[in-house]
């Protein structure tokens, strides 16, 4: 059973890889488009989307089959599915050893990833226990898992504070509150997953309200886990996101599962030791892959004059352009003007300019004139 649930986590891993870069081909080509719904018309976005849907059903059913601890680090394929096919597709031509000392740390850390998966499927825990209502009812009201619950709401509480009232927008804090949804997330997905298996063997478990239940807080959990990394990935890089993002979620979910379903039970110090290995190693590679990706090019709040359409033409006129500071925008500058102050509006001088002048009458304002080619 751990390795169908092992093997159905990296498929489906695999697959949703694929299928989201297969829509960001779409969305690629159709970039200018005006037309916004162009890609719902491109066959391409709907087989990622089909993909995209048969890798979730992959990773969602290989709860039912093995232990928590064993599919929540696996989601590391994702990441060396999506260097690789960025590696194969790569459309600039490098030199051998651009290409090299470019993308060495981006098969470092695959190799890692690699070594990491295989250290989690060989030495994962082998708990076996039937996703019954009953036995999720006792692992609810477990008091290890009470402890735990009270120790994650008063973190996630503090947490929320300092992000919410004191605009704590750490990269760490905003990941920290993903992961602690997310550990919640994965143990109500087992019990989903679980559940509906026992009910397809036979055993009905689709009456019992704990399967509502959990069902609930999946969906709960799975929302305002997306709403926070949507904030997150508005501030930060997704490179850093997806690195961080992995080591602090898989950290807490296997915490969770240790702790619910006791997934630790029965296992010799070697095996969790080689397991803990495992998840250090796949850690390391996928932060060297992440990275290595190319940090994107800030911003420059600024328009260059010699851009301008038709500014040649006007300098040719003999015509002077000077920019008004009292409107919205300006040239120059995409910022909002509207609260600088008076003495900059560039038709008068400074009332410190303006004492240098007789004091029975006060220097004109500077006008705007015209002048020739020659002056």
């Amino acid at each position: 059973e751990n390795l169908i649930g092992a093997l159905l986590a990296i498929f489906g891993h695999l697959v949703s890889s694929i299928a989201l870069n297969l829509q960001k081909y779409s969305h690629i080509r159709l970039a200018g488009s005006k037309d916004p719904r162009a890609y719902f018309r491109t066959k391409t976005w709907w087989s990622g989307l089909l993909l995209l849907l048969l890798g979730e059903l992959g990773v969602f059913s290989s709860y039912a089959f093995a232990p928590l601890s064993l599919i929540v680090p696996l989601s590391a394929v994702s990441v060396v599915a999506s260097a690789i096919i960025g590696i194969i597709f790569i459309k600039e031509k490098w030199k051998p050893k651009e290409f090299l000392r470019r993308y060495v740390l981006s098969f470092v850390g695959c190799g890692l990833a690699i070594v990491g998966t295989y250290l989690l499927v060989t030495f994962g825990p082998n708990s076996h226990e039937k996703m019954t209502a009953e036995n999720i009812t006792r692992h609810l009201v477990s008091w290890p898992f009470l402890l735990y619950m009270l120790v994650e709401i008063i973190v996630f509480c503090l947490l929320l504070y300092f992000y919410k009232e004191r605009n704590a927008n750490y990269i760490v804090i905003i990941l920290l509150l993903v992961a602690l949804l997310g550990s919640m997330t994965v143990v109500t997905v087992k019990a989903v997953a679980g559940m509906i298996l026992v009910s397809i063997q036979g055993a009905l478990q689709l009456d019992s309200p704990i399967f509502y239940i959990m069902l609930v807080c999946m969906i709960a959990t799975a929302i305002y886990q997306a709403t926070f990394l949507a904030q997150a990935s508005q501030l930060y890089d997704s490179a850093q996101i997806s690195s961080i993002g992995y080591i602090l979620s898989t950290t807490a979910a296997i915490s969770a599962g240790a702790t619910f379903y006791l997934d630790f039970t029965g296992e010799d110090v070697l095996h969790i030791c080689m397991f803990a290995l495992g998840c250090l190693t796949a850690f390391l590679g996928v932060f060297l892959i992440t990275r290595n990706r190319k940090k994107p090019v800030p911003f420059e709040p600024y328009i260059s004059m010699d851009a301008m359409p038709g500014m040649q033409n006007m300098h040719d006129k003999g015509i002077a352009v000077q920019p008004d500071l009292k409107s919205s925008f300006s040239y120059g500058a995409l910022e909002n003007n509207d609260s600088m102050p008076e003495i900059y509006t560039p038709a008068t001088l400074p009332i410190v300019q303006e004492q240098h002048g007789s004091k029975a009458a006060s220097a004109p304002p500077y006008r705007v004139l015209e002048h020739s080619k020659k002056e």
